[in-house]
């Protein structure tokens, strides 16, 4: 039981960077050129994680047959449902311009943009939870990794939700819910994971794995280089080697 609640809170600790990156987007005007830098170091920390931590453990624990169908099954769910959200409004949940639709513009594309968010956050969340089976401590690059790239994300989202109209109220009650929902994922995780074969774990590993590079190609990224200036590449390589060091320390 110490273990379950050990799981819930470390999810609740990376998913409340979204709440922290929310607030800064939110209640100031960050300049696009700072929003893209950041967004691109974020992808580049989350990139290397589930090379050196997630891909790299499945592998470990499975063998090459499990870490390629997880992988695979992860992003095409994740992408499936990422077209159907974005048919709704929630194509551009993570731009910090005016890319988002209102709700004027489009009825239930605020719905859409919370379920999305959601969409993007749970398979992070799970594999924090995962992580404690292996050896009853949880993988500290992981969290870290996830709590670096979710700054951004809710940086990035929440000025653009702004500048589509929606309420301060709307917003921060948006990311308390799936900072609250990180916390519960990643319990999830811990709890009905327990007791899998290493097989299965490693194929829930990279299926999670698969879901996160998809979301970084789908959300993150476009965002990263839609302002792109000479040194965002530089940037994003930097947060991958970040992400590396930590991985072997």
């Amino acid at each position: 039981m110490p273990g379950l609640w050990e799981a819930g809170w470390w999810g609740l600790l990376a998913g409340s960077a979204l709440l922290i990156g929310a607030f800064a987007g939110f209640s100031a005007q960050v300049p696009r050129r700072i929003t893209a830098s950041v967004m691109a170091f974020g992808a580049g920390v989350l990139l290397s994680a589930v090379s050196f931590e997630l891909i790299a453990d499945a592998h470990e624990r499975g063998g090459l047959a499990p870490v390629v169908i997880g992988a695979a099954i992860g992003a095409l769910a994740y992408t499936a449902a990422n077209v159907l959200l974005a048919r709704r409004g929630a194509r551009h949940r993570k731009r910090s311009g005016d890319e988002q639709p209102s709700e004027q513009e489009q009825p239930g594309s605020g719905a859409a943009i919370a379920v999305g968010a959601v969409l993007d956050g749970v398979p992070e969340s799970v594999v924090i939870g995962a992580s404690l089976l292996a050896g009853g401590r949880v993988s500290l690059v992981t969290v870290l990794a996830v709590f670096l790239s979710n700054v951004p994300e809710g940086l990035s989202s929440a000025a653009g939700m702004r500048q589509a109209g929606r309420t301060r109220r709307y917003v921060f009650l948006l990311w308390t819910a799936i900072t609250l929902v990180s916390g519960a994922s990643a319990l999830a995780g811990y709890a009905l994971l327990g007791g899998a074969p290493p097989e299965v774990l490693a194929a829930i590993t990279a299926l999670a794995a698969g879901a996160i590079l998809a979301m970084i190609t789908d959300t993150m990224i476009p965002e990263a280089f839609e302002d792109a200036h000479l040194l965002v590449g530089l940037i994003t390589v930097l947060g991958f080697l970040i992400g590396f060091a930590l991985s072997q320390s």
